[in-house]
């Protein structure tokens, strides 16, 4: 898509109003509209707002500017434009990049920036020209969620109709007053079909939705937890590109939940004693073509090249996980029994392991590593960035991952456990890890020393000590009476 073809497009669809999206650090999107007649006229493009921006006040965004340097322009990508799929009224969606108006350079600070310094150091460095990304974000479709913190109190209430809790309730449906039992066990809602799974209609029609806006699927599931924990895969794409879906994505889960009077979630751990959500990062890299994590030799037809990749990925995970599990939340979900892979060892096939290497078939095109303690509350622009310096520096230091593990993990004996390294077990110690261990991060200046210090410092002010301060409700029962 050129400024031209976003023109045309305006016209065919009798567009109306143009929205404009961008990316806080967190990783939640910003947007404002503007009515399509402020769209300047696509033949004077050096004073269009393709070449000129227009402006917003940085300081009001999580993680930008002070108020004293609030100033800031969006310019739109072109290439983003897609109808948007929520919007009553007929709205072309763009997503736009951030940039100071007085240097008129890149916002160092806005993560499509960051994502796209990524794939171009990936190019400077030789060892490949392109990185196809795979994530799989798992959430929840629930039918109710209330909570409230204030100074006396504390609680949250989340229910879906699927859950196991359920079973001895009564329910209305339909007029009938009862309880039709359908409900998913804990750990068992992997694929049963209908009456368990009662959300079939709804995820297909936010996969359509998805075909609508450009995003290619390759499948969806009911997921493992109880109360309605799903999955939709997209096809696999490049960094920025799949970073862009991701968002788009997440957009439209919510949005056709929300359209059906339920309420999709990606908080990593929303229930407990049941699994967690996740997204596991599928990720090749290729050069002419060709897949160089492919070797017909290799374990589980790996390169060479492909294992200093994972030496990189274990080597810097505690540190990735700053921003690939970056909520106090996602330390809830990476605990050992519920398919949480916190063991940093790599293996064929073996869902326990921090990298796996899927087997399903020996194609060189499809050889690839999954990443599975990445969470969907991950900035996908700043976690898909992350993983790749980590993997780059793997192979320019040609760091060994050690041999595979290919067993169970979590059924190691302590003296095997004891020699296999470990997620962090909080925020704090990933944020730790983070301050300790990101030079990685820094080259070809793709993360800058600023970006590192507003990260470290808004997660550990604005998260960390914020939940640090208050009572947690499971204290009243541990210690009420003491």
């Amino acid at each position: 898509m050129t400024p031209q073809d976003v023109a045309d497009l305006i016209n065919q669809k009798g567009i109306k109003i143009v929205d404009l999206k961008f990316n806080d650090l967190p990783g939640l999107w910003q947007h404002f509209s503007i009515p399509v007649k402020e769209m300047t006229e696509m033949d004077d493009l050096t004073k269009s707002i393709w070449a000129e921006g227009i402006g917003f006040d940085g300081s009001s965004i999580r993680g930008f500017q002070q108020i004293n340097e609030s100033d800031m322009i969006l310019i739109p990508d072109p290439r983003t434009a897609v109808v948007d799929p929520v919007t009553a009224h007929p709205t072309l969606s763009l997503i736009c990049d951030i940039y100071d108006p007085l240097t008129r350079q890149a916002y160092t600070r806005d993560p499509r920036y960051i994502a796209r310094k990524a794939e171009e150091y990936l190019r400077t460095t030789g060892i490949a020209d392109t990185s196809y990304w795979g994530p799989e974000c798992e959430f929840f479709v629930f039918d109710d969620v209330r909570f409230d913190t204030t100074e006396n109190s504390s609680y949250y209430y989340v229910d879906s109709v699927e859950a196991d809790w359920n079973t001895g309730r009564m329910e209305e449906d339909g007029g009938r007053r009862g309880n039709l039992g359908y409900k998913a066990r804990y750990k068992e809602g992997y694929f049963p079909t209908a009456p368990f799974d009662t959300l079939q209609d709804i995820r297909t029609e936010m996969i359509l939705e998805m075909e609508k806006a450009g995003i290619t699927v390759e499948v969806h599931h009911h997921e493992v937890a109880t109360a309605g924990q799903c999955e939709i895969d997209m096809k696999f794409d490049t960094l920025v590109t799949m970073a862009d879906s991701v968002m788009l994505y997440k957009y439209i889960v919510k949005n056709v939940a929300r359209k059906h009077g339920k309420v999709a979630s990606f908080m990593p751990k929303p229930i407990f004693n049941d699994n967690g959500s996740g997204m596991h990062t599928h990720q090749s890299l290729w050069k002419n073509g060709t897949n160089i994590m492919y070797d017909p030799e290799g374990y589980a037809l790996i390169s060479q090249e492909c294992k200093w990749y994972i030496g990189g990925l274990l080597k810097h995970a505690r540190a990735l996980m700053a921003f690939c599990a970056p909520t106090t939340n996602s330390y809830k979900r990476l605990v050992p029994g519920f398919e949480a892979p916190v063991n940093l060892v790599y293996s064929a096939r073996n869902r326990s392991a921090a990298c796996r290497i899927p087997v399903y078939t020996d194609s060189p095109k499809s050889k690839r590593i999954e990443f599975r303690s990445p969470d969907p509350m991950a900035n996908p622009y700043l976690s898909f960035s992350a993983c790749l310096m980590a993997g780059l520096d793997g192979i320019e230091n040609q760091i060994d991952p050690g041999q595979p593990l290919d067993r169970n993990t979590y059924e190691l004996s302590a003296s095997e456990a004891s020699s296999v390294r470990t997620l962090p077990g909080s925020l704090e110690e990933a944020l730790a890890a983070l301050e300790e261990d990101h030079d990685f991060l820094l080259r070809g200046n793709v993360f800058t020393p600023d970006v590192i210090d507003v990260w470290l410092d808004y997660k550990r002010q604005r998260e960390i000590d914020e939940l640090r301060l208050r009572p947690h409700p499971y204290e009243y029962y541990m210690y009420f009476d003491a």
